[in-house]
């Protein structure tokens, strides 16, 4: 049973068996599968997608089965017959990197007979480059020109996968097969049933130098150097990190037909070393996918992204990377903005007990919710140009918080009424009774409206508006008390001085008090407002942080594996190819130089 994180919560749903992602037509088309889509679209996390291409029946899908750390999962077969057809998923926890997913892509064996379709095999072959971030290359025996020839799909990868060459503004454009080693996925190829000796002129050699080797360009044969060379060019041009594993068989052939059902003991020794191998590289190795620029993929931006270069198919395009980014940017932000503003409404909902006692406990709890929904809004969003989408949010953000406070003020008001109504009712009746009309009344009134405005201040759940209500409720009672205080013959004149100054004094201190009141929330608005934008140019910077060590480790990556692509084919004799790569190395050697993303928030 596989588990998979398939949620931003942490919540695991249980993925049993590979599912089909993109499948054939009844005419030889493409199309994507729904039940795939529904599950990338819970995975949040970035996604390290390897993906396994070669010819039918070489044994593609054991490879990613033990890949998947699985003994049975993608479909094997023991016939001439092809078991795999278009493009099938298996989603796993990574084994070694934290909050990743590894996303393993089992394709339809290339050249099947029954098939006969080599458009539909370049089809399968550009989608597995266009979705990985590691792209295995399977194949049976050895690596010899036989072997390269039926690899020739490669070479049609220039026709089949466009890219916008405009060049970025303060950057030169490079050549098209440079920016396509910026974004393809490094290459593995894996070599099966190998029985050679590793040995080249008499010394023991690496798998890796074995391919290498085997890609030496020719300039000998005038005649046949452009069908010799155009493979081995293209693996070279395209793939900036490759790696080559040599497979011993497994064991004999009549135990072979089941061999997913034969546990590493039943195994060859050798063969069962060098898979743990290349898995382990595989797993350390295979990094998260992006696109040009640093931008990470997580499941439900591969699930868009796959469904999107199908869609281009399928209407007779060529595939576009560029373009497929644009679509994907307004598809995912869109939706991060939406998500990020329901799960804000939902928790301030849930979390906010009108009316707060005071502003700032509204404030610190709109302060949490409001960090966790930009959060999810930058895990979410995709290539933000100009902050446009996140300035969207920012400002929902700001309104919305402001309704939470008009709401919390009118049911603090609500509230503190309610509570004046309860408290002060029985000075209200014996006004109405005529309780304070007496000599000394109006001491009496003044004693138990006191009594009365105490009780009422003693009260909980007034919320933040105590002050200004009672305040108000005092200010109204005004005349009647004044009234009493006329009508009562007990006091002298200087007496009814006395009290009156010492009720406006009493009168202009509640003012203060409220003032004071209303000067501290007004503060903690500004506050909320600048800890906001705080918030919010602190969790994009992380991100374009992160965005720009991603681009600049891929600028590099290409500039270091140009720089060594030029010294070989000087050593090979292909000077004037060699000094026509000047200018791309030029070009990207400028590109490291960093520089700085404005952030407009």
């Amino acid at each position: 049973m596989i588990t998979a994180t398939m949620s931003s919560k942490g919540s695991k749903n249980e993925m049993p068996k590979p599912v089909c992602l993109i499948d054939n037509t009844e005419k030889g088309g493409l199309r994507i599968c729904e039940e795939a889509l529904q599950i990338l679209d819970k995975i949040s996390q970035p996604v390290v997608v390897v993906a396994v291409v070669g010819l039918y029946r070489t044994g593609k899908s054991y490879l990613m089965n033990r890949l998947a750390g699985k003994q049975k999962g993608f479909a094997l077969g023991s016939t001439i017959q092809s078991k795999t057809k278009g493009i099938w998923m298996w989603c796993v926890p990574h084994p070694h990197k934290k909050d990743h997913t590894l996303v393993v892509l089992d394709t339809e064996g290339l050249g099947d007979v029954e098939k006969g379709d080599e458009k539909h095999d370049i089809w399968i072959f550009c989608m597995a480059v266009l979705l990985s971030s590691t792209l295995v290359y399977n194949s049976l025996g050895v690596i010899d020109n036989a072997a390269l020839e039926k690899l020739q799909y490669v070479t049609k990868l220039t026709e089949h996968i466009n890219m916008n060459m405009d060049a970025v503004e303060g950057e030169e454009a490079c050549s098209k097969s440079t920016e396509f080693m910026r974004v393809f996925p490094s290459f593995v190829w894996a070599v099966r049933d190998f029985s050679l000796d590793l040995e080249l002129d008499g010394k023991t050699i690496t798998a890796d130098e074995y391919l290498e080797n085997a890609l030496t360009l020719n300039k000998d044969d005038p005649q046949n150097v452009k069908t010799y060379n155009k493979t081995r060019s293209s693996l070279r041009m395209f793939f900036a990190v490759r790696k080559c594993f040599v497979f011993e068989r497994p064991g004999n052939t009549k135990k072979l037909k089941k061999i997913e059902e034969l546990t590493d003991e039943e195994l060859d020794e050798s063969f069962v070393k060098q898979a743990t191998a290349f898995c382990s590289y595989i797993h350390t190795n295979s990094k998260a996918k992006t696109m040009r620029g640093g931008l990470v993929m997580t499941g439900r931006s591969l699930g868009t992204l796959a469904q999107t270069y199908v869609e281009m198919i399928s209407s007779g395009m060529v595939p576009c990377l560029d373009s497929a980014v644009d679509s994907l940017s307004r598809i995912q932000n869109s939706r991060a903005v939406t998500e990020a503003e329901e799960f804000y409404l939902s928790e301030m909902t849930k979390k906010v007990q009108f009316p707060t006692e005071t502003h700032q406990e509204l404030s610190d709890i709109h302060a949490g919710v409001e960090k966790e929904a930009i959060s999810i809004f930058i895990k979410g969003s995709f290539n933000d140009q100009d902050q446009k989408y996140q300035k969207e949010l920012a400002e929902f953000l700001k309104k919305e918080y402001e309704m939470f406070v008009q709401q919390n003020v009118e049911e603090s008001r609500k509230a503190c009424r309610a509570i004046i109504s309860r408290v002060f009712g029985p000075l209200e009746e014996a006004v109405m009774e005529g309780t304070y009309l007496q000599p000394g009344g109006y001491t009496q009134f003044c004693s138990e409206r006191d009594e009365a405005a105490q009780l009422y201040m003693s009260e909980k759940g007034h919320g933040l508006m105590r002050e200004e209500v009672l305040m108000s409720y005092l200010s109204e009672k005004n005349d009647v008390g004044r009234s009493i205080l006329a009508a009562d013959r007990s006091l002298s004149d200087a007496e009814r001085k006395m009290e009156e100054e010492k009720r406006q004094n009493e009168a202009l201190e509640q003012k203060n008090r409220y003032l004071e009141e209303q000067q501290k929330i007004q503060d903690q608005q500004i506050a909320d407002l600048k800890n906001s934008h705080e918030e919010h140019v602190k969790q994009l910077t992380e991100k374009m942080e992160a965005e720009r060590e991603r681009s600049m480790e891929e600028v590099t990556q290409t500039l270091q594996a140009q720089m060594k692509e030029q010294e070989r084919m000087m050593k090979e004799g292909f000077r004037q190819q060699s000094e026509a790569m000047q200018r791309d190395i030029n070009s990207l050697r400028n590109r490291t130089q960093t520089r700085s993303d404005c952030i407009i928030i």
